[in-house]
């Protein structure tokens, strides 16, 4: 024990030695008036994929690139160093004879971290290595802190998290995540934009949190003296967007749901909702079979999607099931036998389900799929048909009104869209919203309660409509293969190191 103390307190002696050596080096270039800092703007003419990859075209031509020093190894009248952008790193050769005697010397003062900018001719080393022969050398930032040691790199999960840019300059794995999430981004606008949908903005502070099942962070408006909520879904608005005649219309939003943090969830997420008048829920099940396809396609140039050990198949059409039958096939229970609710909880007591006294016999089929079913679903599968208990805002199926044209769609065991076809009837929402309103007395906090104002639209009208909400966080977290939501997240929610 008292030797790792010793061992950690030289260890920091030896970094505040390093840390003060930099601020004097910082000091001595701001005396002679070389200060990196007041550089404004550099030409960049190229960046170190686009070099190697480009080197037949390039070769003897001279570029201009920018990066950070991550590497270097003075050798006299000449060194190397590898400098990291965007795309990459590259070596940069850097002689005396070519960039002259007093720019080498401060060359060689350089420390790993600093960001320099580098002219010079694209070349190939004896060895086969593509590099830049340097002919000018400039000093843009000089960095004062040290960067992670290169072989064990930035390792510590929390750390990487809570400093996502060191992360991002240590981990070239975590920067392709970045570039990939939008990427995919992109995409999805292109695919819906070519459908001719109209992307808009909507309120994040609202005075009524509806559209989910989740409990909303709280604040107030000084100006107004009123108390408001952060959105937890998108959906009220669109939906009015419809009743005024935009018949196809999307959001990507941030939305915020006052509840844990583990692998899927992170209490701040990228929601995107869209809805699309004078269609129903099969339509969406098409939209959303069709956007994952296409977003795949784009992105990474497959339809073959590497997740854990699983290669998900995007290319074939998704599997549809019912609720009831998902349940009947992996539980073995049968909910067609069930009559009312006494039976569904004696059935849930039966096999262990925990259910609330208040529960009926929908929100009990609802438990037994999450408890039996969900996992099993890990190829592209839309489950359709939900109770009415657990989906307060979904057309009811004609034919058996205790369930609604509703679907989820899962993949690898997740839930990654949720479609409805819209309730349109305002006598029908209004019973549905007093239900919630019902639930929010005995204790639901995720319960809604009755939006006037979106009443008010319903009642003037809105047209048959079909409408879905993906999830983007875990869309990404799927094509790039990455186990936890804050590996998607550029700067997920921590608690505060002071607490």
């Amino acid at each position: 024990m008292a030797d790792a103390q010793n061992n950690q307190k030289n260890q920091q002696q030896d970094l505040n030695q390093i840390l003060k050596v930099r601020r004097e080096k910082l000091a001595a270039l701001q005396e002679a008036g070389k200060d990196p800092f007041r550089h404004v703007k550099y030409d960049v003419t190229a960046h170190s994929k686009d070099i190697v990859e480009g080197f037949e075209e390039l070769e003897g031509k001279t570029v201009s690139i920018a990066g950070r020093i991550m590497f270097k190894r003075v050798m006299g009248k000449a060194s190397f160093c590898n400098v990291q952008d965007l795309k990459g790193s590259i070596q940069v050769y850097v002689a005396r004879d070519n960039i002259g005697e007093e720019p080498y010397a401060d060359f060689k003062k350089y420390d790993v971290g600093d960001i320099i900018g580098v002219k010079g001719e694209v070349f190939k080393t004896k060895t086969g290595e593509i590099s830049v022969h340097a002919s000018e050398v400039e000093l843009l930032t000089k960095s004062l802190q040290v960067l992670p040691e290169k072989f064990h790199g930035l390792t510590n999960t929390d750390q990487r998290y809570r400093q996502r840019y060191v992360d991002l300059i240590m981990n070239q794995d975590v920067k392709d995540t970045f570039v990939k999430r939008s990427r995919i981004i992109s995409a999805i606008r292109r695919y819906l934009d070519g459908q001719g949908f109209m992307e808009v903005e909507t309120p994040m502070l609202v005075a009524n949190a509806g559209g989910a099942a989740a409990r909303p962070f709280e604040t107030h408006y000084n100006a107004l003296d009123e108390d408001v909520k952060l959105r937890i879904s998108l959906e009220l608005y669109l939906k009015r967007l419809i009743v005024g005649g935009l018949e196809r219309v999307y959001e990507i939003g941030r939305v915020f749901r006052n509840e844990g943090v583990d692998t899927r969830h992170n209490p701040e997420f990228t929601l995107m909702e869209l809805y699309q008048a004078f269609t129903d829920y099969h339509g969406m099940m098409d939209l959303a079979e069709n956007l994952y396809r296409f977003v795949a396609q784009e992105v990474l140039g497959t339809t073959q999607i590497p997740y854990g050990e699983y290669i998900l198949d995007l290319g074939k059409p998704f599997e549809r099931i019912t609720m009831l039958d998902a349940v009947k096939k992996y539980a073995g229970v049968d909910f067609n036998e069930i009559h009312s609710d006494e039976e569904a909880k004696a059935v849930a007591r039966e096999h262990h389900i925990e259910f609330e006294e208040r529960h009926k016999k929908g929100d009990i089929l609802s438990l037994f799929f999450e408890e039996y079913a969900e996992s099993h679903l890990i190829q592209p599968t839309f489950v359709m048909d939900h109770p009415v208990e657990i989906s307060p805002l979904t057309k009811r199926k004609p034919e058996n009104p205790d369930y609604v044209e509703r679907f989820e769609l899962f993949m690898n065991g997740w839930e990654m869209a949720n479609a409805y076809s819209e309730l349109n009837d305002p006598i029908d929402q209004r019973a549905r919203f007093k239900a919630q309103e019902e639930l929010l007395s005995q204790g639901d906090e995720e319960a809604n309660t009755t939006d006037e104002d979106f009443m008010n639209a319903l009642e003037i009208g809105m047209p048959p409509t079909g409408g879905i909400g993906f999830g983007i966080d875990r869309m990404v977290m799927l094509l790039t293969n990455s186990p936890a939501i804050r590996d998607v997240l550029l700067f997920p929610t921590m608690k505060s190191l002071d607490k």
